[in-house]
């Protein structure tokens, strides 16, 4: 099973080193690995998606939070969340083609972002599945180049990881 974890972490040099070498010296998998700032100077955000059981996430959220530079670690996959992809398309065009193309991007509610004689850029962002699908459609036209961004989720309602670790957070800010 797919689990989403999410873990702020603080924006210092060697962290991002530290979380992937605590999965591979555990023998998981990352599936999906994405790392943004917050509206927090000095705090990230990262989202892990990897493929364990619940007693494996359990035991890795564990592991996280011993390490320099974590300030919290949760399990999102048990919860209502929300969660997106972005991936970017290069696509062979031609005059034949791009018609057939364009009705795909709108079908998919996709976007051109950029267009030559030869090719196109589609950029679409939406759950894993949906994505999966449009490359499908699109592999047989000819894909040039892709790239995804990984997942990023948060869980939905007022609440936030920041909100929750309040004092933590005060305390790293005013250091």
């Amino acid at each position: 099973m797919q689990h989403t974890l999410v873990t702020l972490v603080e924006d210092k040099p060697g962290t991002l080193n530290r979380v992937a070498s605590l999965f591979r010296r555990r023998g998981f998998n990352i599936e999906s690995l994405t790392v943004g700032h917050t509206d927090i100077p000095g705090v990230s955000r990262m989202t892990i998606v990897m493929d364990c059981d619940q007693e494996s996430a359990k035991r890795l959220a564990a592991y996280l939070y011993k390490l320099i530079n974590v300030i919290q670690v949760e399990d999102l996959t048990a919860k209502p969340m929300v969660s997106r992809d972005l991936a970017m398309i290069k696509v062979n065009t031609s005059a034949e083609n791009r018609a057939e193309i364009m009705q795909y991007v709108e079908i998919f509610r996709a976007h051109i972002i950029d267009i030559s004689n030869t090719s196109i850029i589609i950029e679409i962002t939406g759950d894993e599945e949906k994505i999966n699908g449009f490359i499908d459609v699109l592999r047989p036209l000819g894909i040039i180049e892709m790239v995804r961004t990984g997942m990023v989720a948060m869980a939905r309602g007022a609440t936030s990881l920041i909100s929750n670790n309040g004092k933590l957070l005060n305390e790293l800010i005013s250091a």
